[in-house]
């Protein structure tokens, strides 16, 4: 059974996800830049200005993702960003990532938000179909993360 555990970024499990996310991009970016690693802080990931999930299957810790207020975009309303969504590589491919992401819309929504947004690099291909499966669509930049060349956003129902 897959649950999401709300977890502080600085706990040991969620430190040891993040790290491996970080580690996992660093290896495979493109580009003369190389990976640029941001560990987040608490304070983003505190409700209501957002929240940082552990995903576990049966009680094993299988990814990890969060979500995290920002300034509202151009159509108004609360706007939330999706951050750091990572499942390890033993369990891709069994929906680990797809649930995630709704349950981090889902809790989105309960904080208020209209739109959730996100930024990722084009050399992720895994990572946009899913997005783009999930109801995610092209916007206009809206940071300035030098490792991001693609934004996506989703209006919440």
């Amino acid at each position: 059974m897959l649950t999401f555990e709300p977890t502080p970024v600085a706990d040991t499990e969620a430190h040891a996800l993040l790290s491996e996310y970080f580690a996992d991009r660093a290896r495979d970016f493109p580009g003369p830049q190389g990976y640029r690693t941001t560990f987040p802080t608490q304070e983003h990931f505190t409700p209501p200005a957002g929240v940082f999930l552990v995903a576990r299957r049966d009680g094993a810790a299988v990814g990890c993702g969060g979500i995290r207020r920002i300034d509202a975009g151009e159509a108004g309303g609360m706007r939330y960003e999706l951050k750091h969504l990572y499942v390890r590589p033993a369990a891709r491919g069994g929906g680990v990532g797809r649930a995630m992401m709704t349950e981090l819309e889902r809790r989105a929504a309960e904080f208020g938000a209209a739109e959730v947004v996100l930024d990722t690099n084009a050399s992720l291909e895994a990572a946009a179909q899913l997005y783009r499966s999930s109801g995610y669509r092209d916007i206009p930049a809206y940071n300035d993360n030098p490792n991001a060349t693609v934004w996506m956003g989703k209006v919440l129902d």
